[in-house]
C-alpha cells in the first residue's frame, strides 16, 4: 500500500502558502508521495513556505524534490523558501551547499515577512 505523505498548507500574510511538511524523513522512500502532494497544495500560488521543523533526515532525493519546486515556482516568477530545520537537516544543507540555492529562515514568521 502507498504510504500518505502528511502535508498541511495554510494561507498566511502576504498572500504567502505555508506548508508544514509532517514527516520525519524526505527520502527515497516517500519522495514521490511528497511531489505529488505538494504540486497540489502549491498550484495556483507563487508565495510559499515549506515549513521542516518535523523533519530529521533528507537524503539526496529529498534534496531533489526540493529542487525541483523551486524550479517550478521560480519559472511562475514566485518563490519558495525554507523554514525551521532542525540543527541536523541545516548541517546537511550547508554541507551540500544548498543553502546558497534555498532562502533558509530560522522561523516560519521570518520566511513570510521576508515576501513583503
Amino acid at each position: 500500500m502507498k504510504k500518505m505523505i502528511e502535508l498541511k498548507g495554510v494561507m498566511a500574510d502576504n498572500d504567502v502558502l505555508v506548508i508544514e511538511l509532517r514527516e520525519d524523513n524526505l527520502d527515497a522512500s516517500n519522495v514521490r508521495e511528497f511531489k505529488d502532494a505538494v504540486q497540489a497544495i502549491m498550484h495556483g500560488k507563487a508565495r510559499v513556505v515549506l515549513d521542516m521543523s518535523g523533519v530529521k533526515f533528507v537524503d539526496s532525493s529529498g534534496l531533489g524534490a526540493l529542487i525541483s519546486c523551486l524550479r517550478q515556482l521560480n519559472g511562475q516568477q514566485g518563490d519558495f523558501k525554507l523554514c525551521a530545520m532542525s540543527k541536523t537537516v541545516r548541517a546537511l544543507f550547508e554541507l551540500m551547499r544548498m543553502h546558497r540555492v534555498f532562502n533558509i529562515y530560522d522561523t516560519r514568521e521570518d520566511a513570510v515577512r521576508s515576501f513583503a
